[in-house]
């Protein structure tokens, strides 16, 4: 352990323990329960992994179908939650109390049952025996004790409000009153079948969560996350508030590879939050900038947080494209991080802790290019390579691919090994003289192989999320055993250790993958127990009227509304039942309401606006755990430090509410990558002029009125179009006969406006605009809606919506069969939003100006 460890307030045994409560039970037992902890774990991500794996149908045995899939991932998790959980505080952590074995084998037998019994469930649906009944009823309790110890309290709590309301529906008061059900209806739908436990939210946990989680897990243990922090301290360790600006990009690198907020907080927070209170910062601006660049790591693709997955099935569009959605807010928000702590090192007068190497500005020049010439040439080498071997081996490129990535391992690593590794000691400590760069990054150049895997399987092949991680995850389980027997051989150390050590790093990489994800399973799965209640209850159309009602149809008010919503169930609920639960309610309210304004919501950006604020529990006090990780190292309160990183994290919140009005920021109505890169930079300097608002530093303390033109340049910057739509419509009528006419002339991913009207369930006329996402291009615009799930019939002078493919994005925008469409709505004839980017960019340089003259 080194020097700048040791300075931690809480020490590493400390730290173990937090992310050990959080991320994988806060049990480490040895002896013979420890050996069958290990082994289930194991054996969990062993199924996982055949699960995700393309071999179970190449073989012809072993696929399972998804509700079996679900009640295996289920058994495996609930079981690992009462070994790995302490049913108290105060509970043994070295050893497993009896009661918790047995609750674990019945939870896992009650759990399993509808992979047991799946035959005889399916020959009586709807007539439980009472051993389906007993069974049911177990589970659901044995279920909410594993969330109790697993996630926490006030999720199993909520949960319990929610079956209580199911039974006692008829006695509530008239406004969300209901039928009611009986026990054995509400057991029925929760336990054997699709619509309680094992719905969607289980279904994405098993399918996608699982083999992601397991890839982060096993890049940890490899030691890509170290890796990462070192560069990170190599490239930006010389620079005026260098510790907190190596937080902001090592959190960064880190969240491509993780989505747990508390462990990117230790990982990273043990090194760098001792550094930035040494430089000056203080223990709680320290605490806090590490949480917010942590926590931010669940929005930074390709591994966002596990919501993300759940977007595939909620939006009904590809994961690749959740990505693309997600990349340009993500990047900005670190950007504007970065900017934050700059800000802060020039209020504190914060000086350089480490030089770099003396250069000219030639040899830098000189360096940043060959560096950017040498990344672009070795990406195009590698597609180039992966095109023309696909083409010239046909089925067996995967085994010449293979063979290639085996030997690119090989040089890598063996030319990392030619030279010590520089360590954060070196980084450190020493003269106060940096490192090269280099010297840092070409030890560990070999980890980005599983990355680039993961990345070309997902854009490239256009392969599914799980078969995309599966196949980086062999790559990684590959690189795991042979690191240390590669490493001896080159050292010329001994053989036969490094082997066995391999073996090991692997073994224990695959049980601390499957230890991550209980807390996930168990989550996911009381969400579907609310998911179901909504379902049997009809509360999700009494939420609609109770939320227009409260917002008085006003869309801002029913956003802040929701980001409250989200806000206040983070302060007990992990983000994933987070996003179930606000985006089942609230997600089709907001669209719905958008659409009846006038306005243009895509279902994205609704989802990505609650994932976003679902995120920030973390942060937020009383509870955020992330804050508590930090405040435990910093040795400060914990309460202060949350507070300071909500300020920080301002710049992440007006995010949302800029991508819900504005959503080329999603890359949603971009023509090209001319116009995608400037709206980008334009975002991203109204993101740093807001943090300098916010702050009420830019160059110097912002007088009073340079804050107000920093914010109304942000405005500017952000939303061109709110100030366009007001000197030129935005739209041109045409008539609703031209709608096929005018969908086949559609660019790739545009969006047809339709203006519609129909009845809804209460008999209430309703009229709301609506557009259709279109995909590939193609002159027959019929058949282009019917790829999105939409039919219209053309009757003679009127349009109507004549079918509706269910669970369709056509369905999932609010289109309904029988509606009418009054009118085709084409993009107008008029000047470019963006021309109001230079005004924006005017009042940004009036303000510099001003400041600039006073630092004279």
């Amino acid at each position: 352990m080194t020097n700048l460890q040791t300075q931690s307030a809480a020490s590493e045994e400390e730290l173990h323990q937090l992310v050990a409560a959080a991320d994988t039970g806060g049990r480490e037992v040895g002896s013979i329960a420890g050996a069958v902890l290990a082994t289930i774990a194991l054996a969990w991500t062993l199924f996982q992994l055949w699960y995700a794996s393309p071999l179970p149908f190449a073989l012809g045995f072993g696929v399972f179908n998804d509700t079996e899939a679900r009640a295996i991932h289920l058994a495996f998790g609930i079981f690992l939650a009462y070994v790995s959980y302490p049913a108290f505080k105060r509970a043994a952590r070295d050893r497993v109390p009896l009661y918790d074995w047995v609750c674990a084998l019945v939870a896992a037998f009650c759990t399993g049952y509808l992979y047991l019994f799946y035959a005889e469930l399916a020959t009586r649906p709807g007539q439980p025996t009472v051993l389906d009944l007993w069974a049911a009823g177990l589970g659901v309790l044995l279920l909410l004790e594993a969330t109790r110890r697993a996630v926490g309290t006030p999720m199993t709590v909520l949960a319990v409000l929610f079956l209580i309301y199911t039974l006692v529906g008829p006695y509530m008061p008239e406004a969300i009153s209901h039928k009611g059900a009986s026990l054995t209806r509400l057991l029925t739908q929760q336990w054997l079948g699709t619509d309680g436990v094992y719905g969607v939210a289980l279904g994405v946990s098993t399918s996608y969560i699982f083999i992601f989680v397991l890839f982060g897990a096993l890049l940890d243990k490899i030691g890509a996350g170290d890796y990462m922090m070192r560069v990170s301290f190599a490239l930006l360790g010389h620079l005026r508030g260098g510790p907190a600006k190596v937080a902001v990009v090592s959190s960064a690198l880190n969240g491509l590879i993780s989505g747990s907020s508390v462990s990117n907080v230790v990982s990273g927070g043990i090194f760098t939050i001792p550094l930035m209170k040494r430089a000056g910062y203080g223990g709680i601006k320290a605490g806090a900038i590490e949480t917010s660049s942590s926590v931010n790591g669940q929005i930074m693709p390709p591994v966002m947080g596990a919501a993300a997955f759940l977007m595939v099935e909620y939006v009904g569009i590809p994961y690749v494209e959740i990505i693309k959605n997600a990349f340009i807010p993500a990047v900005i928000s670190y950007i504007s991080l970065f900017y934050i702590v700059h800000l802060e090192a020039l209020r504190l007068g914060i000086e350089p802790m480490a030089q770099a190497r003396e250069k000219t500005w030639g040899q830098r020049l000189t360096g940043w290019a060959l560096g950017l010439s040498g990344t672009v040439a070795v990406c195009g080498l590698i597609y180039y390579v992966a095109s023309g071997v696909k083409a010239l081996a046909g089925e067996a490129a995967i085994w010449v691919l293979g063979v290639l990535l085996l030997a690119l391992y090989v040089v890598l690593l063996g030319y990392g090994a030619r030279y010590r590794e520089v360590t954060m000691e070196d980084l450190l400590g020493g003269d106060g003289m940096l490192p090269e760069t280099w010297a840092t990054v070409r030890n560990g150049l070999h980890f980005l192989i599983p990355i680039v895997v993961l990345i070309w399987c997902l854009m490239v092949e256009l392969l599914s999320p799980a078969l995309s991680a599966f196949w980086a995850t062999l790559v990684l389980m590959g690189m795991m055993v042979l690191q240390r027997p590669l490493l001896a051989l080159f050292r010329r150390q001994a053989f036969a250790p490094a082997c066995r050590q391999g073996v090991v790093e692997l073994v224990d990489g695959l049980v601390y993958g499957a230890r991550n994800m209980i807390g996930i399973a168990v989550a996911t799965a009381t969400a579907g127990v609310i998911v179901g209640v909504i379902t049997l209850t009809g509360v999700g159309l009494m939420m609609t009227e109770f939320v227009e009602v409260v917002s008085g149809g006003n869309l801002i008010l029913m956003l802040l509304f929701t980001a409250f919503v989200c806000l206040v169930l983070g302060l007990g609920v992990p983000t994933t039942a987070n996003y179930i639960l606000v985006a089942t309610l609230m997600a089709p309210v907001i669209v719905d309401l958008g659409a009846q304004s006038g306005l243009i919501i895509p279902l994205i950006a609704v989802h990505l606006f609650v994932f976003y604020y679902g995120i920030m529990g973390d942060i937020t006090p009383p509870v955020g755990l992330a804050t508590f990780a930090a405040a435990a190292i910093s040795g400060e309160d914990a309460i202060k430090t949350g507070i300071q990183g909500s300020v920080y994290a301002l710049r992440t919140v007006i995010l949302p509410f800029v991508f819900i009005f504005n959503p080329q920021l999603l890359l949603i109505d971009v023509s090209g990558w001319g116009e995608a890169l400037l709206v980008a930079g334009a975002a991203t300097v109204a993101s740093l002029t807001f943090a300098a608002a916010t702050l009420n530093y830019f160059q110097v303390r912002n007088r009073w009125y340079e804050t107000v033109l920093l914010l109304v340049a942000t405005f500017v910057l952000f939303r061109p179009d709110a100030i366009m739509d007001r000197l030129y419509p935005p739209y041109e009528s045409r008539p609703p006969q031209e709608i096929f006419q005018v969908a086949g002339s559609m660019p790739a991913n545009g969006r047809l406006v339709l203006r519609i009207e129909g009845e809804n369930l209460e008999g209430e006329r309703i009229r709301k605009i609506i557009g259709l996402p279109l995909e590939a291009p193609s002159p027959d615009g019929q058949q282009r809606l019917a790829r999105i799930g939409a039919q219209f019939m053309d009757l003679g002078g009127e349009v109507e919506v004549g079918a509706v493919r269910f669970g369709s994005r056509a369905k999932k925008l609010g289109l309904e069969q029988g509606w009418k469409v009054t009118e085709v709505l084409v993009p107008s004839e008029r000047p470019s939003p963006h021309w109001l980017y230079l005004p924006g960019l005017a009042l940004v340089a009036l303000v510099y100006w001003l400041q600039r003259r006073r630092l004279v």
